[in-house]
């Protein structure tokens, strides 16, 4: 893995990604902010051993494994404060947290599961080549499966709905934002936790 041609591909990625779009300060240097904010995604990933690379690395994920008492991404924005400045701008950063705080409520408030932060092929590697799409999902429920713990996303792309919900997942919220957007929700449950809930 070469860590800089990764978060190369990390940034073309999120220029795509209506969520990143919004965070992104629009003006000057805006490339300059996606690679930014790219840099800080890839680090933290590295760090929490949560990077899920495709066979040939032009699949990426980011999948922690984490709980309501760990620290979140937007809990630290404020301690980062090179993102305040140089991605999100202040102005953008306070309407972040403020949409971040219901997306985060809809996740376990106790207990561990696995959340999908990011997850994105690169370009020219899509469609017909459903491979690495596939590779990807295999991992990360062998991983749900493995920890017996959920699996939470979330997406603003319907397309990416019915990805989700053919790879397993289900479909539990769907929120219209303050912006005018949509917003679902979906976690994807192992079936011995599944069981076990039932029996409970």
């Amino acid at each position: 893995m070469n860590k800089d041609v990764i978060i190369d591909r990390v940034a073309e990625i999120l220029k795509e990604t209506p969520s990143a779009q919004d965070i992104v300060k629009k003006g000057a240097d805006r490339d300059r902010r996606f690679h930014y904010l790219a840099t800080h995604m890839v680090n933290k990933a590295l760090k929490k051993d949560a990077l899920v690379l495709s066979e040939n690395d032009m699949g990426i994920a980011i999948l922690f494994k984490t709980s309501k008492k760990d620290s979140n991404f937007w809990n630290d924005i404020f301690q980062e404060l090179g993102l305040v400045f140089k991605v999100t701008g202040v102005k953008n950063a306070l309407k972040i947290l403020k949409n971040q705080k219901y997306i985060k409520n809809q996740r376990p408030q106790e207990g561990e599961y696995l959340y999908c932060w990011f997850w994105g092929i690169v370009q020219g590697n899509r469609g017909a080549d459903t491979q690495i799409g596939k590779e990807m999902k295999d991992e990360f429920l062998r991983r749900a499966d493995l920890y017996n713990i959920p699996l939470y996303a979330e997406t603003r792309i319907r397309k990416n709905v019915i990805v989700y919900q053919r790879f397993g997942f289900e479909l539990f919220n769907t929120w219209d934002r303050p912006d005018g957007h949509k917003m679902w929700f979906l976690r994807y449950v192992p079936k011995a936790l599944k069981e076990k809930q039932e029996k409970s």
